[in-house]
């Protein structure tokens, strides 16, 4: 099993808590970055989004990519995952951003492509927001630029949504950054089994992820392609001494409150087409981290994270706060119980 987290470049994970002791600043970041990566982390993932999806829309977020490039300078271990949505980012200037980065981190560089659905986002910065299905179509056509730029020189692709004579783009990355995706419509899973190299799911219970990973290799046999990577999976950590003060600790993150972090709510249920319902309990934390239950003891939460183990999940990406001591405290009590080697 793989242990990663989620970057807070919105202040935080949690919509009911104004003030989750983990300051957005680029000192904060860089400190959970270089902790983790001493206490056993394998990567982070940087999310993507110009309006804060998690404090509210007018609460201040960090641009994912900068953020990506200062941490690939500013570690020496992790995996640097950073999300992308191609809309948001003209795709051959990004392959040569995506090199210059890969150059910086020395190969630890991997991007998660996300097709969006902040229909309200894209309007407030000037973006076309067109239909899901769409979207999809763009993004796989969209990676095959990306990794066609990074493999030829000239490159030429006359597609449905690109066209390009003869571009050159040098430096080639030394080694192509790994492709996550994640998604749970038809066209989002049969998108992702053509052009990407790892699943994300959000949380789910074993069995969910464990259907949803079987769907998705049965798709990559029939486009001839070769297995996933990594299948990984979303989810939201407490970790307590009894089991008590841990759904005391649920209790105090969950009480629904509405007001601008809700702002989102309907809009990202309504586009993203998802194949569970998720509730306003569930959206007290992103990407339905509360689902996989890993709440509880030490040995509570190790025994859980083998069950998504043994259902096919290789790398969790963990949310949790404040993000800093809450890390360090997995890290301390939960690594030691799970095997590393899978």
């Amino acid at each position: 099993m793989r242990f990663g987290y989620w970057t807070p470049v919105f202040g935080g994970w949690l919509r009911n808590v104004e003030d989750e002791q983990t300051p957005l600043t680029w000192e904060h970041l860089k400190e959970i970055a270089q902790t983790a990566e001493t206490i056993g982390y394998d990567l982070t993932l940087i999310p993507e989004l110009y309006l804060n999806d998690i404090k509210g829309p007018s609460g201040p977020t960090f641009d994912a990519w900068a953020t990506a490039s200062a941490l690939a300078a500013s570690t020496d271990r992790l995996e640097i995952l950073t999300a992308i949505r191609p809309s948001f980012h003209p795709v051959a200037l990004t392959a040569k951003q995506i090199a210059t980065i890969q150059a910086i981190a020395g190969n630890r560089l991997s991007i998660n492509v996300v097709s969006a659905w902040w229909q309200e986002e894209a309007r407030q910065y000037g973006i076309d927001f067109e239909d899901h299905d769409h979207r999809y179509a763009v993004t796989q056509e969209y990676v095959d630029v990306l990794t066609g730029l990074w493999r030829e020189t000239p490159f030429t692709h006359h597609g449905r949504f690109f066209d390009f004579d003869d571009t050159s783009l040098e430096p080639k990355p030394e080694q192509r950054p790994v492709i996550y995706a994640g998604g749970e419509s038809e066209a989002g899973r049969q998108a992702i089994a053509n052009f990407a190299d790892a699943y994300l799911v959000h949380g789910g219970t074993p069995q969910e992820v464990q259907a949803k990973i079987a769907d998705l290799q049965r798709r990559r046999v029939e486009v001839g392609r070769q297995p996933f990577q990594h299948f990984g999976m979303a989810a939201y950590v407490i970790v307590r001494d009894t089991e008590a003060q841990a759904q005391a600790e649920l209790e105090r993150i969950t009480r629904v409150q509405a007001g601008a972090a809700y702002d989102s709510y309907r809009d990202f249920v309504s586009k993203s087409q998802l194949d569970t319902q998720v509730s306003l309990h569930d959206y007290s934390v992103s990407n339905r981290g509360l689902r996989p239950n890993l709440i509880g003891t030490p040995v509570q939460v190790a025994d859980r994270i083998r069950a998504f183990h043994e259902a096919g999940v290789d790398t969790l990406l963990i949310q949790a706060s404040p993000v800093l001591p809450e890390l360090q405290r997995i890290a301390e009590q939960v690594f030691p119980l799970v095997d590393r080697q899978g």
